[in-house]
């Protein structure tokens, strides 16, 4: 992967992760709210769940 399709990717990222709080500042905030609640294992295992699903994605992608 270059560069520029590297950046290209991560700005993406930015865009989606400001989507929410935008969109619905409120929510997001009891989404935070609610997140301080969850052991360090359910955090953990729910980032690996959004890993692995754009590890998936991205092989799905690329064919």
């Amino acid at each position: 992967m270059d560069w520029q399709s590297f950046l290209a990717a991560l700005a993406l990222v930015f865009v989606i992760e400001g989507l929410i709080p935008f969109a619905s500042p409120r929510g997001y905030r009891s989404l935070a709210n609610r997140l301080q609640g969850l052991t360090d294992r359910q955090l953990r295992v729910g980032g690996a769940v959004v890993i692995v699903l754009g590890l998936i994605m991205l092989a799905w992608i690329k064919g």
